[in-house]
């Protein structure tokens, strides 16, 4: 994380708004809200501006790949583009769902807002797509679960790792 919050410093910190940067940060897969926390902690962003800040900012793409991803690998696949990766993002996704047939909220809930490597909402809502799981339960699973994981993640970086930065 140090090094975004380096290269926001000495390349985009002139002309960009922190926010903005910790907005975009939250967007991303993999980084997400997680990230962005972190980041927003680093750069001295306010708790409560950078919570709202990244939860919505992992809010956004949510809606776009419950709807759409489905369609868009189809598309991928059949005209070869990309196929590896969306065969390989499938087939993480069917690896990490394992066990979810049964009480599909609460595994969503818990994959997304239980900060480890590998899950998080864009995971969580690619699982709910593919497995087609009822949009407005998972929605709300997922919604539920950024919260759970801004919960975590303020303790650890406003929490915790305050302590060692400031």
């Amino acid at each position: 994380m140090e090094s975004l919050v380096q290269f926001y410093e000495n390349s985009l910190g002139s002309w960009m708004p922190r926010e903005v940067f910790i907005f975009l940060v939250s967007m991303v897969p993999l980084v997400e809200l997680r990230g962005g926390l972190v980041i927003a902690k680093l750069l001295d962003v306010g708790l409560l501006p950078a919570n709202l800040i990244c939860i919505i900012g992992n809010i956004v793409p949510i809606p776009f790949i419950l709807l759409f991803i489905r369609r868009i690998f189809e598309f991928m696949k059949k005209h070869n583009i990309l196929k590896k990766l969306v065969l390989k993002l499938e087939e993480r996704a069917a690896k990490k769902s394992k066990g979810a047939e049964r009480g599909e909220f609460i595994f969503l809930l818990t994959f997304v807002g239980i900060p480890i490597p590998g899950t998080g909402a864009w995971t969580g809502s690619l699982i709910a797509s593919l497995f087609k799981y009822d949009i407005k339960k998972a929605s709300l699973a997922i919604f539920l679960g950024i919260i759970m994981a801004a919960i975590i993640m303020d303790i650890l970086s406003y929490g915790l790792l305050g302590l060692i930065i400031h």
